[in-house]
């Protein structure tokens, strides 16, 4: 296939300063989860992004001293040798592919806590820890300022010597120099606060000596926000911004354009939709000449060239779209857009960093396995035999699992229950804002309905004797899971005992299935994500009062992981939900909840006419135990393996069904060692 000719635009190759990227596609800074601690897993995962077209892949955020550290969130660091010869791993994988890497400079100032280095952290006055930690910053005085510059410097030949060829002055995202921009947190009274011109000086001294220090060899860049907020309807609030930005137009060789609102900046799709910074930045390419890259979840080829001829922007940035599909370039180059493996935008990715953990997708199980399983996102070992697989259920673990396995070259049967393939993935993509979500379905139902060797059979309820019937020769069973209506979950370990009329309490099974109850209603959230509240949003849509009800002492915790729980909490006081945190649901008698105060224990009444459980889940793992036991216990007909994969195991996230069924696949007839089944990038020390 050929390349749309709509498109060439996006493979135009762009100056930037002294260097010059292949085409206008640029994977971001952002984190990995991997920093400093796993170098080798780093440049995988970045060495994948050129191969798969990015023109520039950059690292994520870049420590230049001791006192920016930010365990036990891994960051990248450049404080000496050894971290030259680690980021050199990267570069030389990114140049092998001819595209550029690029490294985000990075001070934290108040947003670092110091628990690993011990030093006092920094800022342009004392501030209180940036996350809530019991610990300040102190104000910089004149020499701590020339020790930054200096630190600066000698990152950036750092940087140089480590093969980079972009340099940034980070200068956004609530650290140290975007807290020197703040004419709120700036109250200095020297030549570094006050004016505009003061506060901007700091940013435009690092512009200019960053400059001085790499030469010709590197180009620099600025990450900067476009705006200074919003107003009360969302609306962009542009304030100072734009004069800081004129004022330095011509500095550095690049603008990597983003907002005040991280949360808007790379919201879950529920909330953002593509392309939504347009309004925050389209005034800045008409006041710099210099190329500009932001980001929006690009996944649309023709948003992107929207985005190029209008002028909005020069580079198209990303960072979940590049971990979702490191091959997206190469995909539109090569006239392959259907292939393309699309951002649902869900945010696992960022937990990744929230939990100091390497980056997972929910899209791409291969995600940060590039180097310790040698796992490629394009490419996968040929079967080893002629074996047979017959697959039951097409929920997310199935689905790829079955993909996986065709790509294999393996004859694979698939058989799901139900009318349609997706599983949990298709009936949660009908909840309110979830919609992007099918995109899991579609990607694989799409695959896998271009290959001979796989069949799919729908409205198949497998029983023990049609699966023995079919005799093949690996058994996979990936049947998902149930939400339970008893209570049960991390907060009450044992069923509610007082939980009635059945017809009147609900799980997110049955709401799902149409069967709705009426009102006012509790929704117990004892499982602390999304499910919860977006079943309150579908009841309140339908003028159903809601009253939700949680242990936890945030609505949606886990949310806070993904970037979205202030959202959802200002989405369910908009719809007027009624909410009770760190408050357990402990009997319910059809007319009235009691619940209790999870802290002192004291109980109130709630009138409620149903309940909805969103607490636990449990495997169907029913046939799974059925054909071991008949495997076990009588003769003849033996598969070669039976396995259960995805929630039918263990319930979890979509990520990790996905996970769960493309490791099945790859694994299959492969020599693994059960003890050390991936290698580990750690330092060994050599012998002196």
């Amino acid at each position: 296939m050929t390349r749309d000719p709509r498109y060439d635009i996006l493979f135009e190759p762009v100056r930037i300063g002294p260097v010059t990227a292949r085409n206008r596609f640029y994977q971001v800074p952002h984190c990995t989860g991997l920093g400093w601690l796993r170098p080798r897993m780093v440049a995988a995962l970045r060495g994948m992004k050129a191969e798969g077209g990015w023109g520039v892949v950059c690292t994520e955020y870049c420590s230049i001293h001791p006192s920016s550290d930010d365990l036990p969130h891994p960051y990248a660091s450049l404080w000496d040798k050894g971290d030259i010869r680690a980021h050199a791993l990267m570069t030389e994988q990114v140049h092998e592919h001819g595209s550029l890497a690029g490294v985000e400079l990075w001070m934290g100032g108040a947003r670092s806590t110091n628990l690993f280095s011990r030093e006092v952290a920094m800022d342009v006055t004392h501030l209180p820890n940036s996350i809530g930690l019991p610990y300040q910053a102190r104000a910089m005085d004149k020499a701590d300022i020339r020790e930054l510059r200096r630190w600066h410097r000698n990152a950036a030949l750092r940087a140089r010597d480590a093969g980079f060829d972009i340099v940034y002055v980070y200068a956004t995202h609530h650290y140290l120099l975007a807290h020197f921009l703040n004419p709120q947190l700036n109250t200095r009274s020297d030549e570094y606060g006050g004016s505009l011109e003061n506060r901007v000086r700091l940013v435009r001294e690092l512009i200019e000596e960053t400059k001085e220090a790499v030469g010709d060899r590197c180009a620099v860049a600025v990450r900067f926000s476009a705006n200074e907020g919003e107003d009360d309807a969302g609306n962009p609030v542009i304030g100072e911004h734009r004069e800081m930005i004129e004022m330095l137009a011509e500095l550095p060789d690049l603008w990597d354009i983003n907002i005040k609102d991280y949360s808007r900046e790379m919201g879950v799709s529920r909330f953002i939709k593509e392309a939504s910074l347009e309004a925050y930045m389209s005034y800045v390419k008409s006041v710099t000449s210099k190329p500009v890259v932001t980001v929006g979840r690009f996944t649309s080829p023709d948003t992107m060239v929207s985005q190029v001829q209008r002028g909005i922007v020069d580079f198209i940035g990303a960072a979940r779209p590049s971990i979702a599909d490191p091959f997206l370039p190469k995909k539109i180059e090569e006239g392959r857009i259907d292939e393309i493996r699309e951002c649902i935008g869900c945010n696992i990715c960022y937990t990744g960093d929230s939990t100091g953990t390497p980056i997972r997708c929910t899209q791409n199980p291969t995600m940060s396995e590039e180097w310790r399983r040698g796992w490629h996102p394009e490419k996968i070992a040929p079967k080893t035999s002629d074996s047979t697989v017959l697959v039951v259920g097409a929920g997310p673990a199935g689905l790829e699992a079955t993909r996986a396995l065709g790509r294999r070259g393996y004859h694979v049967m698939l058989a799901e229950a139900g009318l349609a393939p997706g599983g949990r993935v298709t009936r949660e993509s009908e909840l309110p804002g979830l919609g992007e979500w099918a995109r899991v379905r579609n990607y694989r139902t799409q695959d896998i309905q271009t290959m001979p060797n796989v069949d799919l059979y729908l409205n198949n309820r497998m029983t023990l004797e049609d699966v023995l019937a079919v005799e093949a020769d690996h058994i996979a069973i990936a049947t998902g899971a149930s939400w339970q209506a008893d209570g049960r979950g991390l907060h009450h370990r044992t069923p509610i005992a007082q939980l009635g009329p059945a017809e009147r309490v609900f799980t997110p099974d049955d709401i799902m299935n149409g069967r709705l109850p009426g009102g006012p209603i509790l929704i117990y959230d004892d499982d602390h994500y999304y499910m919860a509240n977006v079943i309150a949003e579908l009841l309140r849509d339908r003028n159903i009062p809601v009253t939700l009800v949680t242990p936890g002492s945030v609505v949606s915790g886990w949310g806070e992981r993904t970037s979205e729980q202030s959202q959802i909490r200002r989405r369910l006081m908009d719809l007027e939900v009624d909410i009770f945190t760190g408050h357990a649901l402990d009997r319910f008698d059809g007319d009235h909840a009691e619940i209790s105060c999870v802290y002192s224990g004291k109980c109130r009444q709630l009138p409620v006419q149903a309940v909805v459980n969103v607490t636990l889940r449990a495997p169907n793992d029913g046939l799974f135990y059925q054909l071991r036991h008949h495997f076990d216990s009588s003769e003849g007909y033996r598969p070669k393996s039976l396995r259960r994969i995805g929630d039918c195991e263990a319930p979890a996230i979509i990520a990790a069904a996905v996970y769960s069924g493309h490791r099945y696949a790859r694994e299959l007839e492969t020599e693994v060692d059960a003890d050390n089944p991936a290698k580990y990038d750690r330092v060994f020390f050599e012998d002196d």
